[in-house]
């Protein structure tokens, strides 16, 4: 290829990419990252400056744990900082068995695999269950972006149903064909509106029409149920007959994910998931910090009861700010203000009174749904909610 015809082509990628940065930012959608020192904790340091940070998904506290950082440092002294390859591999460290044993334990199933995050999980186990264009699955429409890619990567037959519709959920079951597999899929907690899925109702469905039903519980465990299994021990189910995907970068407070079921069902998985298959094992760093945050959340409930109490708290906050906040148990608090710029103008405002919480904006949520998304961890003191709650005040209340 001549010179000129190499410059031609370079500039028109980017003036793709500059034409994309300016048609986002001229809808107020551009994104950028921001530096956060430490990167735990209820407070922060952000270019310097000390913020509240109320946007974390650290809901138990655990990343910043002296217990679990232990765990990493001394894993990482005996064993090295790599897996060195996949799992099916040489990458399958034995540090594996163990955490896939908590895993089981915590969640009351025969099985688990550990995957690299929540979003390998989904993207791997839901095709690995569905690899027929006669499968059919069965997805709500707010369910996470992990488990959208997910069914867009299987060869199944999408249908999406209204948030929580039970109804219509029996109604695509009545008229699926008679030959075909049917995987429900759902969120246990929702993660931008923080409600819980109709659990009981939906495995009633997935055993009356012969169905399998998936819950992505990143949001609730750890955090709900007497145990802190998560969703199903929250509505008194079992995972005998469910899959179960999780995530230890949550309430965990580390990375990966996991699958939790039957083990037929994991083995299949271990067989057929290509996010498994060809990812490098995770470090024995993560694995031993993931197995000790399971052992705290199993042998510390207090910390779910301080969560539980600040949940409270905020609820009432709210309530009196003339928010409806009819919700489950989760700590997310959706501030819905409808348009994108009037959530980036509630997010500034609180940034220079020193509260970080970040403006979601579409294609996160829905367009007119751009909200503040607030959530709390066990660190988190009434004082700081206070703080909050007048902050907000100050915004809705006296015309800031």
């Amino acid at each position: 290829m001549k010179y000129a015809d190499q410059n031609r082509l370079k500039e028109k990628w980017f003036d793709y990419f500059q034409d994309t940065l300016e048609y986002l930012r001229d809808r107020d959608l551009l994104r950028s990252l921001c530096p956060i020192t430490p990167p735990t904790g209820p407070e922060v340091m952000i270019h310097g400056k000390r913020y509240l940070l109320f946007c974390s998904n650290d809901y138990l506290g655990l990343a910043d744990d002296p217990r679990m950082k232990q765990a990493a440092s001394q894993a990482a002294l005996t064993f090295g900082t790599g897996a060195g390859a996949s799992r099916l591999i040489s990458g399958n460290l034995e540090l594996y068995n163990t955490l896939e044993q908590e895993v089981s334990r915590l969640k009351l199933t025969e099985a688990s695999l550990v995957f690299s995050s929540g979003f390998a999980a989904n993207v791997g186990v839901i095709p690995a269950l569905c690899g027929s264009p006669d499968d059919l699955i069965i997805s709500d429409e707010l369910n996470h972006a992990s488990i959208i890619d997910g069914c867009r990567l299987s060869k199944a037959r999408v249908e999406i149903y209204p948030h929580c519709d039970v109804e219509r959920v029996r109604d695509i079951l009545s008229n699926r064909p008679s030959s075909s597999k049917v995987l429900m899929v759902t969120d246990g907690i929702f993660s931008m509106d923080g409600d819980l899925a109709p659990l009981k109702e939906l495995f009633a469905l997935s055993l009356e029409y012969g169905a399998l039903l998936l819950v992505d519980d990143a949001h609730g465990t750890g955090v709900v149920g007497k145990t802190g299994a998560g969703s199903l021990e929250y509505f008194g189910l079992e995972g005998t007959e469910i899959i179960q995907i999780g995530t230890f970068s949550k309430a965990l407070g580390g990375l990966g994910g996991f699958l939790a079921g039957p083990k037929g069902a994991v083995d299949h998985v271990l067989n057929r998931a290509r996010s498994l298959i060809y990812s490098t094992g995770l470090p024995p760093s993560v694995l031993a910090s993931n197995t000790m945050a399971l052992k705290i959340v199993r042998e510390e409930p207090e910390r779910r009861e301080r969560l539980k109490e600040l949940t409270r708290e905020l609820t009432s906050g709210l309530k009196k700010l003339g928010f409806s906040v009819d919700k489950g148990p989760a700590p997310i608090f959706p501030v819905i203000v409808g348009d994108k710029r009037e959530a980036l103008r509630l997010s500034r405002f609180l940034w220079e009174k020193g509260i970080f919480v970040p403006a979601i904006r579409p294609p996160t949520v829905p367009e007119g749904k751009s909200r503040l998304r607030i959530s709390l961890s066990a660190l988190h003191t009434p004082q700081q909610i206070n703080a909050l709650v007048e902050t907000l005040a100050d915004f809705f209340w006296r015309g800031a």
